[in-house]
């Protein structure tokens, strides 16, 4: 079998599994130049995930990978670099070629960690080009239900009246603590944060009574509300979630200006030629829109989004300083 008849072999077997995640087959790839005249993509891509295998950021990272195998005809190989809060594998992405073939699956904590440490081995901003903002992930404000509140005005109006008196606790560094932060500081309330070694811990304690107030996904904790193990107060998001709709959001419940998300994004190396960061966002965009894809990704409490290279870039540089003010506000350091 000459090598053409390989390459239609394996394009209608990719085109074939491309109907499971509702993904546009065309008969021919749509190549970019990657500047030294070769076409993109020519060989595999490595996604660089900076957090271990097996957690929900992984989960999504290797979701993603499959479906954009399919789209580019390429094979996209998750390379989990866990540590330093995602520093590791940003590192390892903003010294890579710029050629596409390196890229990074941020999240929340790449426009948070230049004010978290004292030091970072490359610039967040100068270092990388923004492809897309893949998803964002909704939290939720809850509490126990022994806690005298059923909205956030009342929450605000009991903190004060009570400073100190009711605990809020998250993973340290997470989505969550710094909503948790950002809550206190614009309510101008005084709860005492508690740190977990991960947020699924400081649920099982708000369920049991032990921990009062906390921000969590709200596709996981949705069950509980439902069942009467927790009260919900209101979405952290600018907007209310298709997941409960009958949840104000926090501006709505009293709050103004107040929402933050998790999220997650590509990012590739500084540099990287404009047609590959173009072809790359049009497949993503592709991607996460399809509706298998959307419908999976709602399962993990994921919301898609699929932005434009330049939405993306302006996001990310009006978070640094978002985060940077409730960070040296709450005095947050972490080691370099």
């Amino acid at each position: 079998m000459g090598a053409d008849q390989l390459k239609v072999m394996n394009h209608s077997l990719l085109c074939a599994l491309a109907v499971t995640f509702g993904l546009a087959c065309t008969a021919a790839a749509q190549p970019a130049s990657t500047g030294s005249g070769q076409a993109y993509p020519s060989k595999s891509v490595r996604l660089i995930v900076g957090s271990s295998a097996g957690g929900g950021g992984d989960t999504f990272a290797r979701l993603i990978s499959q479906a954009l195998t399919l789209s580019l005809s390429q094979q996209v190989i998750v390379d989990n670099r866990p540590g330093a809060g995602g520093n590791i594998g940003a590192e390892l992405v903003a010294k890579a070629p710029a050629d596409g073939y390196t890229l990074l699956f941020a999240f929340s904590g790449h426009a948070v960690n230049p004010s978290l440490y004292s030091k970072l081995p490359f610039d967040t901003v100068r270092d990388f080009a923004p492809v897309t903002m893949l998803a964002t992930n909704e939290s939720v404000l809850a509490v126990h239900p022994s806690v005298p509140v059923k909205s956030v005005t009342d929450l605000i109006t009991f903190a004060k009246r009570n400073p100190g008196r009711l605990t809020i606790g998250a993973l340290p560094s997470s989505s969550q603590h710094l909503g948790s932060e950002f809550l206190k500081l614009r309510a101008g309330i005084d709860l005492l944060f508690i740190p977990y070694k991960g947020n699924g811990p400081a649920l099982t304690d708000v369920l049991g009574g032990q921990l009062d107030v906390m921000f969590n996904t709200l596709a996981i904790t949705l069950p509980f509300v439902q069942s009467g193990k927790l009260r919900a107060l209101a979405v952290a998001g600018d907007q209310r979630s298709k997941l409960a709709p009958e949840l104000p959001t926090m501006s709505e419940a009293g709050l103004p200006g107040f929402s933050f998300a998790g999220w997650y994004g590509i990012l590739a190396p500084a540099g990287t030629p404009d047609a590959v960061v173009k072809r790359l966002n049009q497949a993503l965009v592709e991607v996460v829109k399809s509706p298998a894809l959307v419908e999976r990704m709602s399962g993990m409490g994921n919301e898609p989004v699929g932005s434009t290279s330049a939405e993306f870039d302006a996001f990310i540089k009006h978070e640094i300083p978002k985060w940077a003010q409730v960070i040296k506000a709450a005095k947050i350091m972490l080691a370099p």
